[in-house]
């Protein structure tokens, strides 16, 4: 009960400063929208994950909640939801083959006709050792840039069963909540667990899409040196012209302090960078998956391994240098903080609970989508923009009749 206290303060707390879910949470208790339908969810548990949960199950739904990485569960969140009557399957620190088996039991017994997802790992379960039970759902949102990247794996090949929302492509998400919500809670997180300063050092952003632009952002803020690497020429070009060096990460090892990953890719950072990194260099992982530093090479060129505070392992080279990993790899913003900011969040999980809505009332009319990832749909974004602006006393212009006539003309 002391954990459920301590969740249920912090879940009011988010919720308290998330007020376009407050207005939808109003629509859902009088319309219920989601009667009749079982969700499975797979998202970073914490707070504003389980302002999310707690509103689909307000919505009608029947509500089963997993994580959607080993570390990033808060316990105390948890248990308030499961207080709330939500059915939880997750617990912080366990296993890879623990973690996915509450991804299975979820699956299995609730047997979902929508999902939420986040990094994409009910869908694969859904295509894979679960496939029976795809046929019975009708939809689902991807909530992150790794999920996208998967789900489009599938369509490519012609094997997606199910009809999901992007909802991480949606302007709200990746322009929000990927630059300003990973560029702050990453850099907070990493303050937290080393108790060191950012200012003066050089920090090397490994990836400079719209969270490595966020994360890079707010190093330059707090007063590093920031190097930005690539293989993107685009993107390289665009970094230097936000004013970044841009090099190599061959050439950025040996000057690095930080190091942060925010590619989606595998073994980004590995045996030759380590080598040439210098004495008491960080290495830090904000990707969802913890695949982005090559940590068996790191182990390999180790002569000991030792947790020297939470959340930061150093690893004694054999020629003398330490390096230090930060949250195992794992993504480094919630596996040793809290995550994203709630006003932030505020705006990805309405586009979350949205795209539910939207596959449930299409359900009820008898129509049945194609399987392939559909895009948010405009009037969802621009309707979440408009909430989130008018909680903040803001007012925009409006384009008048004549306006409206002149856009729509080619002459």
């Amino acid at each position: 009960m002391d954990l459920a206290t301590s969740g249920e303060k912090k879940i009011l707390w988010a919720k308290g400063h998330m007020p376009v879910l407050a207005h939808i949470e109003k629509r859902f208790a009088k319309d219920r929208p989601l009667e009749g339908h079982r969700i499975s969810m797979a998202l970073h548990l914490e707070a504003k994950t389980g302002v999310l949960a707690l509103l689909l199950q307000t919505g009608g739904a029947e509500v089963t909640v997993s994580g959607s990485n080993p570390l990033s569960t808060q316990d105390d969140v948890a248990e308030a939801l499961r207080q709330r009557g939500l059915r939880v399957l997750a617990k912080r620190g366990v296993s890879v083959e623990e973690y996915r088996g509450w991804l299975k039991e979820n699956l299995r017994t609730t047997r979902p006709t929508l999902i939420v997802d986040d990094g994409g790992d009910l869908l694969e379960l859904l295509h894979g050792e679960l496939a029976h039970l795809a046929d019975g759902v009708f939809g689902g949102a991807e909530e992150t840039t790794t999920g996208i990247t998967r789900i489009k794996a599938l369509e490519r090949q012609g094997h997606l069963r199910i009809p999901m929302m992007a909802v991480n492509d949606a302007r709200l998400k990746h322009l929000f909540d990927n630059r300003y919500g990973t560029g702050q809670s990453v850099m907070e997180a990493f303050m937290r667990v080393t108790n060191l300063i950012v200012a003066g050092k050089v920090v090397v952003v490994v990836g400079y899409g719209w969270c490595g632009k966020g994360v890079a952002e707010r190093a330059r803020g707090l007063g590093a040196r920031v190097v930005v690497t690539e293989v993107d020429p685009v993107k390289a070009l665009e970094a230097h012209m936000d004013g970044f060096s841009v090099m190599p990460l061959e050439e950025a090892a040996a000057i690095g302090d930080i190091f942060i990953t925010v590619t989606g890719g595998w073994h980004v950072i590995s045996h030759p960078h380590f080598k040439a990194m210098k004495d008491g260099a960080f290495l830090a992982n904000a990707g969802h998956f913890d695949v982005e530093i090559d940590i068996p090479a790191l182990e390999k060129e180790s002569e000991a391994v030792e947790e020297v505070r939470p959340h930061v392992r150093a690893y004694r080279q054999k020629d003398g240098r330490t390096l230090y990993l930060l949250a195992e790899g794992r993504l480094l913003n919630l596996a040793a903080g809290d995550g994203h900011p709630a006003e932030i969040m505020d705006l990805s999980f309405a586009l979350q609970a949205l795209a539910v809505e939207h596959w449930a009332r299409m359900a009820a009319s008898g129509k049945k989508p194609e399987p392939r990832l559909y895009p948010v749909p405009d009037e969802l974004d621009y309707w979440v923009a408009r909430m989130k602006l008018e909680s903040l006393g803001i007012a925009i212009d409006r384009l008048t009749d004549e306006q409206e006539a002149y856009f729509a003309r080619w002459r």
